[in-house]
Order: C-alpha cells, then structure tokens, then sequence
C-alpha cells in the first residue's frame, strides 16, 4: 500500500519563480465526483491524468489532512483521453512548476480555465512531522481546507469562489 504525505501551501509572493528547474502542463478529472466523495458515498477519489505523452490512473484515500492512502498506475495515453472525454464530469487544467529548496522539491500548481488565478504550493514529505525550510515566498498552510483538493476545483473552481475563500479565511 502506498502513502502520500502532502502537505499544501498558499504562496506569499512569486519569487520562487526564479527557482522553477522543470515545468509540465497537466490535465485530470475524476471517475468518481467530489459530491461522492464528501458524502461519503465513495472512500476513494479515482483521477485520471495526462502529462505531455504519459497517463496515469490515480486513486487516492478521502480522508482529509497531509497522510492519504494512494495508488498510482500508468495508463495507455488513448485510454485517459478516452476517459476524460466520456466519464469525467469536467477538467482541471494547470502547469506544475518544479523548485527545489532545501533538500525538498516543491510542486507549484498554477491553474488555468475556470481556475485561472490559484496558484497552490504542494511540498511531499516521507513523515507527518518531517521538518523542513519554509522559504520565504512560501504562504499560509492549507492542507486541511478541502476547496483546495483538485476535485473540488471542479464543481467549485476558483473563479466562483468568494473573497474570504481567496484569502483562506473561510
């Protein structure tokens, strides 16, 4: 059984720019929806994603916080276009930028479409309380806050979401 420690962050500036070493256009949806998911209706979101010339199937515990049971298989390119064509409820689009920074690599996701303007820092860890630097352009931590997991950017994207969502606060 694999287990991801995710731990996801607001960005305080666009510094870590500068940083960027590789970047990926990423498309996904999901087989299962967030309104499965949250009611527990389904123990598991089910993501279907491309990344230029590869696809992956990825199914994921929906739990809430920074430890998730999470499996992850690759799958042929014409299968997940299929898939996110005919059985996913709609796409979240974004290009993931890579930036290294004290021994630990960062994922920053700068979204696109109906989430045009979130941009969410993703950082892995190998234990819940593994230390580690914050940088400087590094924001507000919002693992917990379920509006930020990539299913619900979808029945919810970021452009319909209110002021005190934008800032966190809510």
């Amino acid at each position: 059984m694999g287990v991801e420690i995710e731990r996801k962050f607001l960005l305080a500036s666009d510094a870590w720019r500068a940083q960027v070493s590789r970047s990926q256009r990423l498309v996904q949806g999901y087989l299962v929806s967030a309104a499965a998911v949250t009611s527990g209706a389904a123990r598991s979101s089910v993501r279907v994603r491309i990344g230029g010339e590869q696809a992956w199937l990825n199914i994921k515990s929906s739990n809430l916080g920074a430890a998730r049971d999470e499996y992850e298989y690759e799958v042929p390119l014409a299968d997940a276009e299929a898939m996110l064509s005919r059985l996913c409820d709609g796409v979240v689009e974004k290009i993931r930028h890579y930036v290294a920074h004290a021994n630990h690599e960062f994922e920053i996701d700068e979204f696109f479409g109906a989430n045009d303007g979130l941009v969410v820092a993703e950082l892995e860890l190998d234990a819940v309380d593994e230390a580690y630097e914050r940088p400087l352009w590094l924001g507000a931590e919002i693992t917990h806050l379920p509006r930020y997991y990539n299913l619900n950017l979808i029945a919810h994207p970021y452009s319909a979401w209110t002021a005190a969502e934008r800032e966190g606060l809510d």
